[in-house]
């Protein structure tokens, strides 16, 4: 039998529902702003500004942006790090924080220690620049994989979930004759998938946005990411209308600056949007059992 609700508990619950509901709506509108505006007839959302619904219908902003040159090849090479880069980070991340957790492991506590220094201390753009050119990574793909292998704070969240699994499941498995790295790819990772799963959401979202590493060392169009061109042409819709179509191609569909804008912003956020909530519930247990050691 249900509990008779006092005045004041239903009171309570009425001002945190709408409490609950006006945050939804701040959370969401700006997704569903950008989305009609998109969409809207250029024209018509230049001169009356869309506010909860399309003014008009038209697709003249996406096929402006997808009919542009080197597109879809700047879009497959976003793909490409991003898939590359996570897979790569996430392996090595949780490989290196396994490693750490073992007592064996020779200047282990010195090595934790640098990790764990380097979140605290960054050595500014210049020195990277040089350290990647030194390297070899200057117009080079590497450069969108190698440098992001290891983050700190990926080891560090999962070594701590590492160390919350029962250490009788691999000792039994070492004596059964497993070695570290066949304990790791059969059991530890296989129970670390929660974390993994957040440490996957936090390394493709920052590779997907990523495009400075992009500007600074890599001047080739061969190599050039979705999001550095998607830029050059928010920089074009600051601009003039007239450099605006000058720069996309001398286009003959009428389109606005704001159009073009929210049509990248779609562009670039309907990938994790999309995908985020596909590993939600891996990334809220992961993110809390990560956080606090079990």
């Amino acid at each position: 039998m249900k509990e008779k609700l006092t005045a004041g508990s239903a009171i309570f619950n009425i001002v945190n529902y709408s409490l609950l509901l006006v945050l939804g709506i701040m959370t969401l509108y700006p997704f569903w702003y950008i989305f009609i505006y998109s969409i809207s007839n250029p024209a018509r959302a230049g001169a009356a500004d869309a506010l909860f619904w399309p003014l008009g219908f038209s697709l003249d902003n996406y096929i402006t942006l997808f009919t542009q040159a080197n597109i879809m090849h700047a879009f497959f090479i976003s793909v490409a790090r991003t898939v590359l880069g996570t897979v790569g980070g996430v392996f090595c991340c949780a490989l290196f924080a396994y490693l750490l957790t073992k007592d064996l492991l020779p200047m282990r506590k010195f090595m934790y220690k640098a990790l764990v220094i380097t979140m605290y201390i960054s050595s500014g753009l210049i020195p990277w620049y040089i350290v990647m050119k030194m390297l070899g990574l200057q117009n080079n793909f590497l450069l969108y994989v190698l440098p992001g292998l290891v983050s700190a704070f990926n080891v560090i969240l999962i070594k701590t979930y590492i160390e919350s699994i029962s250490p009788a499941l691999e000792e039994s498995a070492i004596i059964d004759g497993a070695g570290y790295f066949t304990v790791f790819r059969k059991i530890i990772f296989p129970l670390s998938m929660p974390v993994i799963a957040t440490v996957a959401i936090f390394t493709a979202v920052g590779q997907w946005n990523s495009w400075t590493d992009n500007m600074f060392l890599a001047n080739t169009k061969e190599l050039q990411t979705l999001q550095l061109l998607l830029y050059n042409y928010i920089a074009a819709a600051e601009a003039q209308l007239a450099s605006v179509k000058n720069q996309l191609n001398k286009i003959k569909v009428f389109v606005t600056p704001n159009s073009i804008k929210m049509t990248i912003t779609m562009v670039v956020t309907l990938p994790i949007i999309i995908i985020y909530p596909m590993l939600q519930r891996h990334f809220t247990k992961g993110i809390m059992l990560g956080a606090v050691k079990g």
